[in-house]
């Protein structure tokens, strides 16, 4: 009896949603919090619904490609050269400027799922947008100050005062709150624009979005450290605060033809109420008849109802509906990718730094010209550059012979599964070129940087695969009202791998110095064991990889 009314109830709380659903401007269940859960529906800058012909587009989707370029760079700039700024003009150490700019970079990019879910439940990815990049202007505006102050600055050889620490750190701080806005909105924007039922079309936007955060990255390591090297860090910073200004202007003036996504309310509220109710009726008799005869009339369109059927027990609470479970159960399966995409970060993070290190003590000459050592970033940029135009054309030459685009190759997580495969190669051939310089460092030879080339291709092509298929993946897969959010992991998945890099150093530290001799505990990396470390992070990648196709399988 009890089975029967429980059912009932279930069937009754799907027909009023389905028919709520079917009408426009209707509450898609008790709570209008709700109402706008995967409606689609967009609006103009009037707050009117968005024409087709007149709203979004291609048009409007490349002014995103166009603004990451110079945010990109800005964001590459700053962590290029802030490490030289805090170490010879700020005058601190060597560990502390490098921890500085690590957290830096790492809070800027832990900040975007805070903004993501602003914009997902508040206000316009838009608006976020413009705040946030009115935020980091003021931070840039502030440190250019100080850099040209010489009242901000400390005397010769002395650490800050209290007073110029909070001045810097107040600039550093809102710069890294007005990138996190940014990352979390610009991408997501963009692709608002497009039809989503054009998997292709938002597929080859990704691609190109990526392009162009490669390309800001180009600019900053070439154009920008040269630029710092030769004028300074005060004509460095200038030049920042006027590619931060262009890109806020060049966002804003396309404000007319942009479609905007209305906030569907706090997306965090109702997975947390599906968990409770979840929770709540754990015990229920009906767990039977709920995983199948219900399961399969609540969610028809879903392709993976089986999964997380306890969470299907949320629907006997007469205030959740059919979209909110499906939400809830979305999210939780985008987490276990997420997880997994943390250590290449983690990886790429250490790789670019060491070899940096790495180059400094080879043969950097070539026809009696020395290879500057931050020209090395410059390779895996290049290669990704060049795979990404390559990725379309071959995209696009199918499609116009008729081959479908539904190729595994083609899928975000079948590359993404490439990338952390290619992370944990490149590790391996990173330790056994280690290997081989310290061997040639004993025999008073110098190796010669071009050996870098090898771990460097792999790591262009790991990078490409792994972050421009993480940034369509989460998007795509996202409800339509965690858009945000989910794109937003993209970036935490980057945040935490700058954090785990700098805790496995120390770790690693403290474990072999137990054992008789730190892996860093010598002056350079010619009295170090850079190549254990990067065979510990091999293994790592590999098990981490092993984890990843068995969520991917599972997804």
């Amino acid at each position: 009896m009890i089975k029967t009314i429980n059912n009932t109830r279930l069937l009754t709380n799907y027909d009023t949603t389905i028919g709520q659903t079917d009408q426009p401007g209707s509450d898609t269940t008790n709570d209008p919090e709700l109402s706008y859960i995967g409606s689609g529906e967009y609006t103009d800058f009037k707050g009117k619904t968005a024409d087709r012909r007149k709203h979004g587009g291609k048009k409007a989707a490349s002014f995103a490609c166009v603004v990451e370029i110079m945010q990109s760079l800005i964001i590459s700039c700053n962590g290029v050269t802030l490490v030289d700024y805090f170490l010879k003009s700020m005058h601190y150490s060597v560990s502390e400027s490098s921890v500085m700019v690590t957290n830096f970079l790492g809070t800027a990019f832990l900040l975007s799922i805070i903004w993501g879910f602003i914009s997902d439940s508040y206000i316009t990815r838009f608006t976020v947008f413009v705040f946030s990049s009115g935020l980091e202007l003021m931070g840039l505006v502030m440190l250019t100050y100080q850099a040209q102050n010489p009242n901000l600055q400390p005397q010769e050889n002395k650490t800050p005062s209290y007073i110029q620490a909070v001045y810097l750190y107040i600039g550093l701080y809102c710069t890294a709150m007005g990138i996190g806005g940014a990352r979390s909105t610009l991408a997501a924007h963009g692709a608002d624009q497009l039809d989503q039922t054009n998997k292709s079309l938002i597929s080859s936007y990704f691609s190109w979005y990526f392009f162009s955060l490669c390309a800001g990255n180009l600019l900053a390591t070439s154009v920008m450290v040269s630029t710092e090297q030769k004028y300074g860090w005060s004509t460095s910073f200038m030049i920042m605060v006027f590619v931060s200004s262009l890109a806020l202007c060049t966002f804003v003036s396309g404000f007319s033809f942009y479609r905007y996504k209305r906030p569907a309310g706090s997306p965090v509220n109702r997975i947390i109420q599906v968990l409770a109710a979840s929770i709540k009726n754990a015990k229920v008799t009906t767990t039977e008849s709920l995983n199948h005869d219900i399961t399969e009339q609540l969610l028809p369109q879903e392709k993976s109802h089986d999964k997380f059927k306890f969470l299907n027990k949320a629907l006997m609470d007469q205030n959740i509906g059919v979209a909110q479970v499906k939400e809830t159960k979305t999210f939780i399966g985008l987490l276990s990718i997420f997880l997994t995409t943390i250590m290449v970060n983690c990886s790429v993070a250490q790789s670019l730094t060491f070899t940096v290190q790495q180059g400094n003590l080879m043969n950097r000459k070539i026809y009696g010209f020395t290879i500057p050592t931050q020209s090395l970033a410059i390779i895996p940029i290049i290669i990704s550059l060049t795979f990404i135009i390559v990725f379309e054309q071959f995209k696009h030459m199918n499609k116009s012979k008729g081959i479908t685009t539904n190729n595994k190759f083609y899928q975000p997580l079948f590359r993404m599964g490439i990338g952390l495969a290619l992370i944990s190669m490149s590790m391996f051939v990173a330790s056994i070129m280690e290997s081989k310089r310290l061997e040639e460092f004993k025999n008073e030879n110098t190796l010669s940087v071009f050996w870098l080339m090898f771990q460097y291709i792999l790591l262009g092509f790991s990078e490409t695969l792994t972050m421009g298929g993480m940034l369509e993946f989460f998007y795509s897969e996202a409800p339509e009202s965690m858009r945000s959010i989910c794109t937003s992991l993209s970036w935490c998945s980057s945040s935490m791998g700058m954090f785990m890099s700098s805790v496995l150093v120390t770790l690693c530290n403290s474990i072999s110095g137990r054992f008789g001799r730190e892996w860093f505990g010598g002056k350079d990396l010619n009295h170090s064991r850079l190549d254990y470390f990067y065979a510990l992070l091999g293994v790592i990648n590999f098990f981490n990889f092993s984890l990843y196709v068995y969520f991917a399988k599972r997804y």
